[in-house]
């Protein structure tokens, strides 16, 4: 309610004279029940917060503890199912303090996660250290200021850094995430580095390497999607349109589901962050949190973002659009390259895009092709042209003699639901159809 990061336990400090007495608490060696208390205590909480304890001795060699615990910050936490607050030097059930308890859904609901703060009271010196700031003028095309003082204010107009009432200086977690030179030095977020994964096959049995990420997601983007091309296949020909060396899959289409993960993730969710796993048959990418649109609708729906300052940052470095046409460009670019369609899914509080690698019409099943033709018909409906058989056809790469294969396909698209008809009167040949929604 202080606007602070962190709250802190101290044991060996008496409470009024703050003598420092010393204490035998040994937080490694306590337990509850037999139980580690650092499990009991993670085990009682929901939703998970991070804590941690620091043992250190005085330099009079007098033992001390301090209990480091994380802010809450989009729910109040519970412990065995009740919610506290601490009432003066009392700890009370919140529940029984309405005004207090609507203080706080009040400062949950004002404070987005990327203006909250990733680290407290830093020096301009530990600033400049821990932000790549020359990175930060270089994306946004400014000339890098010649004095500190130019450089601070930048960073502060961004919303990266802020200067607390101390005269010392705040990161947030928007400066943290997007600028970091290495996100293990912010504690709460090195768990939101981007973990890359290759396997051998098309399971998880054998892994043949892990790239776990470090840097902010601004300053490492380029890079990583450098990193992913040099791990994927190429194919000599895709389709008819392709004779030469190319990726198996779009570089445009990786871009953008890559950056949409990392943009639309709920930083909420802890103990996980953003993942990319690449197999011999398909590469899948993961971000913590659920959608705020139905996935069916990701291609019609106008933009909306959870996190609105840093899409807006990522934005202005031509990283991502927030045009809302990320996920159209995705599909448009299976569909060049002749690829089956992409999946959307949600499962267990995460979101997970699928790319498929090239495959022959006749290697596909019923699933495949109605998705290809469902969202097709979502391409086709939003230029205003409703997807027809010849439409159809072209995209599958299916000769004209063969036009009665795409027909079965639209019956049974029909079929199922996805799409529907947009002229039930025309006749069979010149008969056109649109998405189910529309």
């Amino acid at each position: 309610m202080l606007g602070k990061p962190f709250a802190y336990l101290v044991w060996g400090v008496e409470d009024i004279s703050h003598e420092v007495i010393g204490t035998d608490f040994k937080p490694e060696k306590a337990r509850h029940k037999q139980q580690e208390l650092e499990s009991w205590l993670l085990q009682k909480m929901e939703p998970k917060i991070d804590f941690g304890f620091h043992t250190f001795e005085t330099h009079d060699e007098v033992p001390v503890v301090i209990m480091e615990i994380q802010s809450a910050n989009h729910t109040p936490v519970r412990f065995d199912a009740v919610e506290y607050i601490r009432i003066g030097s009392y700890k009370k059930p919140l529940g029984k303090h309405p005004e207090k308890e609507r203080a706080l859904w009040r400062i949950f609901d004002k404070k987005p996660f990327e203006y909250q703060l990733a680290m407290e009271n830093v020096s301009v010196e530990q600033v400049l250290k821990l932000l790549d700031y020359p990175a930060y003028f270089n994306l946004v095309d400014l000339p890098l200021p010649e004095g500190r003082d130019g450089i601070l204010l930048s960073l502060e107009a961004d919303s990266l850094i802020q200067k607390n009432t101390s005269g010392l200086w705040d990161i947030t977690n928007q400066g943290a995430i997007l600028f970091s030179r290495e996100l293990k030095s912010f504690r709460y977020l090195a768990r939101k580095a981007v973990r890359l994964i290759l396997y051998k096959g098309n399971d998880r049995c054998q892994t043949i390497r892990e790239l776990p990420g470090n840097k902010g997601y601004a300053v490492g983007f380029e890079g990583l999607i450098d990193y992913i091309s040099t791990l994927l296949p190429s194919n000599e020909e895709i389709g008819k349109a392709f004779r030469q060396q190319v990726s198996m899959y779009p570089e445009l289409a990786i871009r953008e589901l890559v950056a949409n993960a990392l943009i639309h993730q709920d930083f909420n969710i802890t103990g996980t962050g953003p993942m990319i796993e690449i197999f011999d048959d398909r590469m899948e990418i993961t971000n913590p949190g659920t959608p705020l649109v139905d996935i069916d609708r990701f291609l019609d729906s106008p933009p909306r973002s959870r996190n609105e300052g840093i899409a807006s940052l990522m934005r202005r470095v031509n990283i991502c659009e927030e045009r809302g046409s990320g996920v159209d460009k995705v599909v448009m670019q299976t569909e060049i390259y002749q690829l089956p369609a992409p999946i959307f899914e949600t499962y267990q509080n995460h979101t997970r895009v699928v790319l498929f690698a090239h495959r022959e019409f006749k290697e596909m099943d019923t699933e495949e092709r109605v998705r290809a033709a469902y969202l097709h018909s979502v391409l086709r409906y939003l230029n205003r042209q409703p997807m027809n058989n010849t439409s159809l056809r072209e995209r599958f790469g299916i000769e004209a003699k063969n036009s009665a294969m795409v027909s079965r396909i639209i019956k049974q698209a029909v079929k199922s639901g996805k799409i529907k008809a947009y002229d039930d009167a025309a006749g069979a040949k010149a008969k056109r159809y649109v998405p189910w929604w529309a």
